[in-house]
């Protein structure tokens, strides 16, 4: 079996794209995807060429440019092209260069597909590209899914060279006098892939002469493990989440009973951009007291008595912490509540600060509910028979719109109890009457 039969086959069996699609190739100029739009042109299928100029390489990069526009013109292919000041991006959106020229292009070539009526974009990505990946991969840290290579197919974007080693690649090239452009920064260090693609495997190979082959069929392997590891996850997943409005609660004892742990929890958190290195302080949370939690960039894993609760940042609901009797401390954005009963002494003297909240614990039904104030929420401030809302209150206190923000309440069976560090509601003040009182200190960070 030849090259192109190679090439015929693996879009069959992969079902990459049929012979009436319409393909968008992106083409640099070098060997790999010259020899793709030859395949392509060989093999039947109506296809347009995209070419990015990077502006990475001076002249050469216009050179590139120019040499694929007239491939375009051999295979009678429409042309598209595009420049960036990559490097300028790239600074300023803090990433390196090979990640704001992948964006870039990714983004470009999809937009194109769209607009122009392309079924899928097609890369020429090869087996050595696939190789390089999964060692990048491994040293960079990561989950099985990172070890599987890059995926023949995935969304609107295929790779159909990946069957095919570089050297092959070049070999057609060289034996039907096809052109290309070659890029020298290939053969520099600067960039990680250049290191692995000069350095790293090269040097493994003098030891393993067959690294390559083998990594190939490991990377099938991995491909396969992964399919059974996500169907055990799935599994573990169903049992153990509960959707509830726009959270995810997780029973803390079942999940303890959940081997391997670290595993597991990896795997639900990764989902709302925590990183691998927040499973461990995600897993401490099983045994800390309710309120406490971890943050990603948009969600919290919050610990809520016997349940963890994964909700978005900023939501009412990311704020509602719930006290149980048992509970002595509580940790809350703004610090921490110390919690005791004492009992009542004929002589008793309130508390001087406002940090301490001295109540009745005969009034008062459990759990409590911790919580940021909200609009028309309203209490009996202490020497007072009448409620007050909160807003009014914070006026006569002349609270800033930012302290307003970092009010928090403790309620009882929906009744205030204490509006934090400022007042406590007079129906559960302490009286000559009482005979066990709920200490409650707030230690602010």
């Amino acid at each position: 079996m030849n090259l192109l039969q190679s090439f015929q086959q693996y879009i069959q069996q992969h079902h990459l794209f049929n012979p009436k699609d319409k393909l968008l190739l992106a083409v640099s100029g070098g060997v790999d995807s010259v020899v793709l739009c030859e395949w392509c042109k060989q093999a039947g299928y109506d296809f347009g060429i995209a070419h990015c100029n990077f502006q990475l390489r001076g002249e050469d990069s216009t050179r590139d440019e120019l040499f694929v526009q007239q491939l375009a013109k051999k295979y009678d292919a429409v042309f598209y092209s595009i420049s960036f000041d990559t490097a300028a991006i790239a600074a300023k959106e803090k990433k390196s260069i090979e990640a704001a020229a992948r964006d870039l292009r990714y983004n470009w070539f999809e937009k194109l597909r769209a607009e122009n009526g392309y079924s899928f974009i097609v890369t020429a990505h090869h087996a050595d590209d696939n190789i390089e990946t999964v060692l990048m991969n491994f040293f960079r840290g990561t989950g099985i899914k990172g070890l599987h290579g890059i995926p023949p197919r995935r969304n609107k974007i295929v790779r159909p060279l990946l069957f095919a080693a570089k050297n092959e690649l070049a070999d057609f090239a060289a034996k039907n006098k096809l052109a290309f452009v070659t890029d020298y920064t290939n053969s520099e260090n600067e960039f990680t892939r250049n290191y692995f693609r000069n350095e790293l495997i090269p040097g493994v190979k003098k030891v393993f002469p067959a690294a390559a082959e083998n990594i190939l069929k490991n990377i099938t392997r991995f491909g396969e493990a992964e399919q059974l590891y996500q169907q055990a996850i799935t599994l573990h997943k169903t049992k153990l989440l509960e959707q509830k409005g726009n959270e995810i609660h997780i029973p803390v004892l079942k999940l303890q009973k959940s081997t391997p742990l670290a595993t597991i929890v990896y795997e639900i958190i990764r989902h709302y951009n925590f990183t691998a290195h927040q499973t461990e302080e995600v897993i401490a949370l099983l045994q800390s007291e309710s309120g406490k939690y971890v943050q990603s960039a948009t969600h919290r894993v919050i610990k809520n008595r016997k349940w963890l609760i994964i909700s978005p940042n900023q939501t009412a609901a990311a704020q509602n912490i719930l006290i149980e009797e048992t509970d002595k401390q509580v940790s809350f954005e703004m610090g921490t509540l110390q919690i005791e009963k004492l009992p009542a002494t004929t002589n008793h003297q309130p508390p001087t600060t406002n940090f301490i909240a001295q109540l009745d614990s005969n009034d008062i039904k459990f759990p409590l509910l911790l919580r940021q104030w909200k609009p028309g929420d309203y209490f009996y401030p202490l020497g007072m028979q009448k409620k007050k809302k909160l807003s009014r209150f914070f006026t006569d206190q002349k609270l800033s719109v930012t302290q307003k923000e970092k009010v928090w309440v403790l309620e009882s069976n929906k009744k205030i109890l204490w509006v934090m560090g400022m007042r406590i509601d007079d129906r559960f003040k302490v009286t000559a009457a009482t005979k066990n009182i709920l200490h409650i200190e707030m230690r602010v960070l």
